[in-house]
């Protein structure tokens, strides 16, 4: 019999499994925040719900708490002053250990339905969880509240559907008859349990703590494995609201609670006990190469999916559209100060120039263009502060620096300060372009996280070409474009990308930016180049986080 929480949910499963399968438009979730789509008063109560966490103690009842700890410092300046149970990682080990057994006895189904019960509670909570992700992050509300929200809810789904799918490949039981000839035929009966690898643990990131955290975590929960989420020190509220939300409806679907946990660690070597612990067994992690590397190499006795840093590109051949190229790169890379993941830092063009609608446009001219593009985007500050939100770290604004300086290039365009009247602390960075050389490759051949970008100035388009595949292929990279009105050139580059293993954008010119990515449809990462070594989502994203034990016997042959 299914589950009643999937048959509640069976539409939205439904969905989630022909978006996968079509990879066309859908969403489960509304990204607007909208009266009619979360109810007439959803704003103002998930405000209310956010500021009364401000100041006080998170309580969530885990096994083996030791104290108190916080200190998350929010980029828009307000005092957060929240505090959260620290636990001893042992104990939510064993208590997670321990909760599997009941979580693995509810099936498939019932893991698969009572996960779609706890993303239709979070998409309820999406307001509350959008405060948390702005002040924590630095994201501007529209952003915070879709990325934050809908569409983390959204990535969490599409894994779960994943999941799903791979789990209903196989049978719970069968009768085996093997015919013997004149004898009888050998029968058995086998029975198939899918049963989790062993305790996930999602460390999350500072600038995408539901974004990046929710696949892996629905992605190792629905397969049968209890959960360990370690936020990011400065991100934690988002990550302690979700992990509240699931422990309530686990609790109410008579499931121990302590099957997810959160882990609030305040140090570096709590963590590496954490992830190396041979009870943990996959560990899915967001951030730079240095600890990300650690991982890969450290944690032998779990699967490692790993997002790191990558130099993502875009080569600019020529167009038919210079304006709203122009119009479509200053958003790119102005959107939450540039601190994506799939943020365009090096922008390779001919040293000749290039062809557009408006006449050939020199190197110096593209370089001025973007750079009048980019100011003239950010020129209301009413966009400027939706669009850039704040700077989520200390590490970016010394990058901002150190690239204003002009050590790394000539500064095309100067990072300027702007003040948020709104929030009179936020600390607010306009993107800071630089002209460089190929041959510069220093300066822009590592990811320089932050509103910082390269306008590299390449031979011409073969040689970006080249050194576009080049970059992919060692430094890895989650998106590159080209902008071009040749055929042979798009062809070209796609088949670069394709040896280099990295998603191509193709003349964007109108509403979709290269570092957008759309659940269901686009593939983040390829798991193929250096920045990513998993896919969100595909089958290899879950496939490997449950295993099937069997057990068989003879039974008397029914003839």
């Amino acid at each position: 019999m299914s589950h009643p929480l999937l048959e509640k949910h069976r539409a939205t499963l439904d969905g989630a499994l022909n978006a996968i399968a079509t990879r066309g438009y859908w969403s489960a979730y509304n990204e607007m925040p909208s009266p009619k789509a979360y109810g007439e008063t959803a704003a103002d109560d998930g405000k209310k719900a956010f500021e009364a966490h401000l100041g006080k103690q998170f309580v969530l009842d885990q096994p083996g708490q030791k104290g108190w700890a916080g200190g998350e410092q929010s980029p828009y300046g307000i005092d957060m002053a929240v505090q959260y149970p620290v636990c001893d990682h042992e104990a939510l080990i064993a208590a997670g250990r321990q909760a599997m057994v009941g979580w693995q006895k509810v099936g498939a189904d019932g893991r698969t339905g009572i996960c779609l019960e706890i993303l239709d509670r979070l998409n309820k909570q999406s307001f509350e969880l959008a405060h948390a992700v702005m002040m924590t992050t630095g994201q501007g509300w529209m952003m915070a509240f879709q990325a934050g929200a809908p569409h983390a809810q959204d990535r969490g789904l599409e894994t779960l559907a994943y999941a799903y799918r791979e789990m209903s490949f196989v049978p719970t039981e069968t009768v085996w008859e093997k015919p013997q000839g004149k004898n009888p035929p050998l029968v058995m009966k086998k029975h198939f349990e899918q049963v989790g690898q062993g305790v996930g643990v999602v460390v999350g990131c500072g600038t995408f703590p539901t974004w990046n955290t929710y696949p892996g975590l629905f992605a190792a929960l629905s397969t049968g494995n209890a959960v360990i989420v370690k936020p990011h020190s400065n991100a934690i509220l988002p990550a302690a609201i979700t992990v509240r939300t699931i422990r309530a409806v686990l609790a109410e679907n008579g499931i121990d609670p302590n099957l997810v946990t959160l882990c609030v660690a305040g140090d570096r070597a709590t963590t590496q006990k954490l992830v190396t612990h041979p009870a943990v067994k996959s560990i899915d992690f967001t951030g730079g190469n240095v600890f990300g590397q650690w991982l890969i190499d450290n944690c032998r006795q779990a699967r490692v999916y790993a997002e790191l840093a990558g130099v993502n590109n875009i080569v600019v051949d020529s167009t038919d559209a210079y304006k709203p190229m122009l119009r479509n790169l200053a958003f790119t890379l102005s959107l939450y100060s540039g601190q994506m993941c799939t943020t365009s830092q090096a922008i390779f063009v001919p040293a000749g120039g290039i062809e557009t609608e408006d006449g050939h446009k020199s190197y110096d001219d593209v370089c001025a263009d973007l750079a009048k593009a980019v100011s003239g985007f950010l020129s209301k500050p009413e966009v400027a502060h939706a669009v850039l939100g704040a700077v989520q770290s200390a590490d970016t604004l010394k990058r901002i620096e150190m690239a204003d300086s002009g050590t790394l290039g000539k500064v095309v365009l100067a990072s300027s300060k702007l003040e948020n009247p709104e929030f009179p602390k936020a600390v607010v960075r306009t993107p800071v372009l630089l002209a460089c050389d190929a041959a510069d490759e220093h300066a822009y051949m590592e990811e320089r996280f932050g509103p910082i970008s390269f306008i590299v100035k390449v031979a011409d388009t073969a040689a970006a070409i080249a050194l576009s595949e080049r970059i992919v292929s060692t430094h890895g990279a989650l998106t590159a474009g080209i902008y071009s009105t040749k055929p042979e050139v798009i062809d070209a580059m796609t088949a670069a990308t394709m040896r280099s293993k990295v998603a191509l954008s193709i003349n964007l010119t109108g509403g979709v930016f290269v570092n957008q990515s759309a659940a269901y449809s686009d593939y983040h990462g390829t798991g193929g180049n250096p920045a990513a070594n998993a896919s969100y989502a595909d089958a290899a994203f879950v496939a490997n986080r449950f295993v099937v034990v069997q057990r068989r016997y003879h039974i008397e042959n029914a003839a």
